[in-house]
């Protein structure tokens, strides 16, 4: 799989960019391996959210996961990468993931994927979340299409499955390529931990069931970008992860800290 994280202008991305070679392991090694697509990762916002690039190699067509910003410097990084720009998918309606989507479309013309219908509240909330975060031009919007568990999304030759994940928020959607043995989980799971759920109609035990009824059953190879931080495996998080691996989850559950941005 071909991973990289091409340099976004930090004056336009208002965040810093962190290459992937120095940060993730498993990036660097998915990477020497032929695979149907190719992803770049594009930290954005103050909040470092991991805005991903996804293409098929054959076809050279893309989908831009979660914008939360700088609109124009990810136009810019498409075209630099020779790609064709098919689609916005969006896994949950925080600013931070979602702030930008409105402003891409407007400039390229394409359509809004996802989330699920549940998470509208988020979306219609994102002007008042940019005025508390520092983020004033972010727009809410409506979907293009809404996702819902089971459907799948097409990017080129290639086939994407989608699994709504309720918990961090009550929409949350997750996008899986099975040929390539990855997904992108937004906020639902990151290294180490799992999603916050002290949001309005987040909920711990949703959250823990989705990742342990959604996620482990796609196997323990899955390699996944999260919202946030560095990449992992699921079957690295079943092993090691405080919240969620299997030693956990045979003791009483803990709830994740609310802290951080997810």
């Amino acid at each position: 799989m071909s991973i990289t994280a091409p340099k976004v202008n930090e004056r336009d991305a208002g965040a810093r960019t962190v290459p992937v070679g120095r940060r993730d392991g498993y990036l660097c090694r998915m990477s020497q391996s032929p695979t149907p697509i190719g992803v770049a990762i594009f930290p954005v916002t103050p909040l470092q959210q991991n805005c991903t690039l996804v293409w098929c190699r054959k076809t050279l067509r893309a989908a831009i996961i979660d914008p939360g910003a700088s609109v124009d410097a990810l136009l810019g990084a498409v075209a630099k990468q020779g790609l064709t720009l098919d689609a916005i998918w969006i896994t949950h309606g925080h600013l931070d993931h979602a702030g930008g989507a409105a402003e891409m479309q407007d400039k390229t013309g394409l359509d809004i994927i996802g989330p699920h219908p549940e998470d509208q509240f988020w979306i219609d909330g994102i002007p008042a979340q940019g005025q508390l975060y520092g983020m004033p031009d972010a727009r809410s919007f409506t979907p293009t299409r809404w996702l819902g568990d089971g459907d799948v999304v097409t990017l080129g030759e290639t086939i994407w499955e989608v699994y709504h994940c309720p918990g961090h928020t009550p929409g949350h959607v997750i996008f899986f390529n099975r040929l390539a043995r990855f997904a992108q989980v937004g906020d639902v799971l990151f290294q180490g931990s799992v999603g916050r759920t002290d949001f309005p109609r987040s909920d711990h035990a949703s959250l823990l069931n989705a990742i342990v009824t959604k996620l482990w059953p796609l196997g323990d190879d899955v390699t996944f970008v999260p919202g946030h931080g560095p990449t992992s495996t699921f079957g690295a998080e079943r092993r090691s992860n405080p919240y969620v691996s299997d030693a956990a989850l045979g003791r009483a559950p803990i709830a994740r800290p609310a802290n951080g941005p997810a």
